[in-house]
């Protein structure tokens, strides 16, 4: 009997932000039934598909998703029902074709991206399939490297971090579950080293820690700091930023609020190069503004042979945008971020686009995030050499890696870890 969908279902649920979002429920006519939920950005690209909010100010501070929701309900099912769930590019393509739009600014990119995920999580599960093993095959061997983040900062912490992010890199683990264990003793080293500085210890909204700190140099310090008391060194475990640098970028200036400095490009690559030169940092994320591209052709020019160089804002997971950059030899690794382009197809597109041009491709996720784990098994089945999920606290972000530490034991024996050597 022809396995085809048979009810899909939207509703609204709460981000870890207490935003709204999007979950859906899916049901195939072989019994099978599933739940995809979508999360949501704070620090977003100005090129990333249209997320759909109702903008109604008497309800839930105008960001309900009702509107989006009944597309779901009214628009979208109706063209899907009794469609097969096993071509995951032909009912993309179709969502593409209901919006009619180059950015979903229709339908909501939002609305796609909840029924594109539970198409393919449907489809995996009638097959008997681990979902990792449906989106890559046998191939599906490798669990990424976690870039995890352990203070926060910009957008995401109310503190007078410019940077967003201040992340360890486990690279010298063994395996993934190694690395996760490295990283929740330095996690948790980190935590005591602040308490005796009297430092909060809240976290922000990716589960990071948010302390007030004078400058990004003073976080990273402590960092160190906390790896080396917890017994390792930094050939065990890097560092990694996410300047996030369109956040505090204005008519040419970088305006470093918490330093009281303001940059031009030229200065401001100059302030990288320093960041390199005394620190272990093997990965700096959107060190320039989107719309700087001279300033960016100019950073990669210096910097592309050394470190990983990855654009998010600069290319939010989009296709044109990433040959643009490799046309234009700008960066060397890029975010996969789903709900930037709204479908899988085009997620899968743009993770080829990457491989083929050796950019290095690093899955995350948002700020505003769900209990969905369909990312952990994104990274493993396109064997993506890393993974951005958050921090150590948190369930929405836990959940990541404990999805991944389960399909570590899945993989058993035939489990790859992507150590350091995948980064030279």
């Amino acid at each position: 009997m022809r396995v085809l969908i048979e009810e899909m279902s939207a509703r609204q649920i709460i981000d870890s932000r207490a935003n709204p979002t999007i979950a859906l429920d899916m049901l195939l006519t072989d019994g099978t039934f599933v739940t995809s939920s979508v999360p949501s950005g704070a620090s977003k690209g100005k090129f990333e598909a249209f997320e759909l909010r109702d903008n109604n100010p008497d309800y839930l501070f105008s960001k309900s998703v009702l509107v989006a929701i009944d597309n779901i309900n009214k628009i979208i099912y109706p063209k899907l029902k009794h469609k097969s769930p096993f071509n995951q590019y032909e009912i993309d393509t179709l969502l593409q074709e209901i919006d009619a739009t180059s950015n979903f600014s229709k339908i909501g990119a939002n609305a796609a991206l909840a029924v594109s995920m539970a198409v393919c999580q449907a489809a995996s599960k009638s097959l008997g399939l681990e979902l990792f093993q449906y989106i890559g095959g046998i191939n599906a061997l490798s669990l990424p490297i976690p870039m995890i983040n352990i203070i926060n900062g910009g957008v995401h912490a109310n503190n007078n971090l410019d940077f967003q992010e201040f992340m360890i890199v486990p690279s010298g683990a063994k395996s993934f579950s190694s690395a996760i264990k490295m990283s929740l003793e330095i996690f948790n080293q980190l935590k005591e080293i602040l308490k005796k500085k009297n430092l909060s210890t809240n976290v922000g909204d990716e589960g990071g820690f948010a302390p007030q700190f004078n400058n990004s140099k003073e976080a990273i310090e402590i960092i160190l700091d906390s790896i080396f008391e917890a017994g390792y060194t930094t050939d065990d475990v890097k560092l990694a930023l996410d300047i996030a640098a369109s956040e505090f970028y204005c008519e040419n200036k970088y305006y470093l609020k918490g330093e009281n400095k303001t940059l031009d490009t030229s200065s401001m690559i100059e302030y990288i190069e320093d960041l390199l030169k005394n620190y272990p940092i093997i990965s700096i994320e959107d060190a320039l503004a989107q719309d700087d591209k001279e300033g960016w052709m100019s950073l990669s020019k210096r910097l592309n042979s050394s470190i990983m160089l990855v654009g998010d804002d600069l290319f939010t997971t989009n296709p044109i945008l990433l040959q643009d950059g490799i046309q234009n030899k700008i960066a060397n690794s890029i975010l996969i971020k789903p709900n930037q382009i709204g479908t899988i197809s085009k997620t899968l597109e743009c993770v080829d686009l990457a491989k083929r041009n050796c950019y290095k491709t690093i899955v995350s996720h948002r700020s505003g995030e769900t209990e969905s784990t369909f990312i952990a098994d994104l990274a493993v089945g396109l064997n993506c050499g890393f993974i951005k999920t958050g921090s150590l606290s948190r369930t929405e972000r836990t959940a990541k890696y404990n999805r991944l530490l389960y399909i570590e034991t899945v993989l058993a024996k035939s489990a790859k870890y992507l150590t350091r050597d995948f980064m030279r």
